[in-house]
Parts: C-alpha cells; structure tokens; sequence
C-alpha cells in the first residue's frame, strides 16, 4: 500500500491513500470533467495564439509557445483540484506534468513550424490538431502518472468517498437498500 501524506484541509495533515479503482460512474464524471476544463484551456491557447498572430504578427512558433505555457497552467489546476481531487505535493505534481511538456512542446513546435511554414499547410489546422493530440496524451499521463495514485485525496475527494461508503453500507447483503431512520 502506497501512502501519502496529504492535507485534508490547510493546516491538518493525515495520511490518505487514493482510490485505487474508479466506479464507472466516477471514471465518465472524471473524463466530461476533463473535456470541460481542456475546452476552457483551448479557449485560452486559442485566444492568446491568435491575439498573438493576428495582432502581433508573430510567426507559428512565437505565438504557440506562450499560448500552450498559459493552456498548461490553467488545465492543471483546474484538473488537480476539480477532476482528479488530488492532495499530492504541487511542486512534485508540477515536475511530472514539466517532464510530459519537455517532450511535449519541442515536438509540437517542431511539426508546427514545420507543417505550417515548410509543408504550407494552415496554422489553425495544425493548431487543432496539435491540441487534439495534446488532450488525448495529457489525459492518460496525468490520470495514470500525475495523479494516478492521489485521485481523490482532496477535501472534494474525501466528502466523495465518504459519501460513497455510506451509500455502500446503506445496502444489505442481497443488494436492497435498507431504510435508515
């Protein structure tokens, strides 16, 4: 068993391990709530990367960097907090989620530039794209390396599975529930 230290709230610590295995419920939650945030990550790449072309004038490369970097921040700690409701320690969180975007943006910028100013092809298609494969991989990365064994550590996380066990031991050994009074 991997325990972890973590603060149910700012000033308490206690141990808590995560949930290992989500209900299926919990897991469709979990990925709408990952679509929702990532759609208001895109909204800000989208809008910086274009304020950056468009007003700016800045080539593929200029403008996607500051516009993924802005994304990144964003899309982390609203899935830490709200997604995954993990308590893990931010700045070792903060590393995984660096080393997945070391790999991540080289790459991205590099087929970018490449696709859009050798290949000729459209920077908002290449865009696209680009946050499509982005979203897909930071999904799994995070979900199953980032926060893989802190998924509900937080306080959201804690009144979760709280509440999950007292709807489990409302039920009776043939799966009735019974009547708490």
């Amino acid at each position: 068993m991997d325990e972890k230290k973590v603060g149910t709230t700012e000033n308490q610590r206690t141990k808590i391990e995560g949930q290992k295995h989500l209900t299926p419920k919990q897991t469709a939650i979990q990925s709408i709530k990952f679509v929702l945030f990532s759609a208001g990550a895109g909204i800000i790449q989208f809008v910086t990367f274009t304020l950056l072309q468009e007003v700016a004038h800045l080539p593929y490369w200029p403008a996607y960097l500051p516009a993924v970097i802005l994304s990144v921040l964003f899309n982390f700690t609203v899935n830490r907090k709200f997604t995954f409701k993990s308590a893990n320690n931010v700045p070792v969180a903060m590393l995984k989620v660096a080393c997945f975007y070391v790999v991540f943006i080289p790459l991205s910028t590099w087929w970018g530039d490449a696709l859009t100013e050798q290949a000729g092809w459209n920077d908002y298609l290449v865009l696209a794209f680009t946050m499509i494969i982005n979203f897909v991989t930071e999904f799994l990365y995070d979900r199953f390396f980032v926060f893989g064994k802190s998924i509900n550590t937080n306080e959201l996380g804690i009144k979760e599975r709280e509440k999950m066990e007292q709807e489990k031991s409302a039920l009776t050994d043939d799966g009735q529930k019974t009547d708490k009074k």
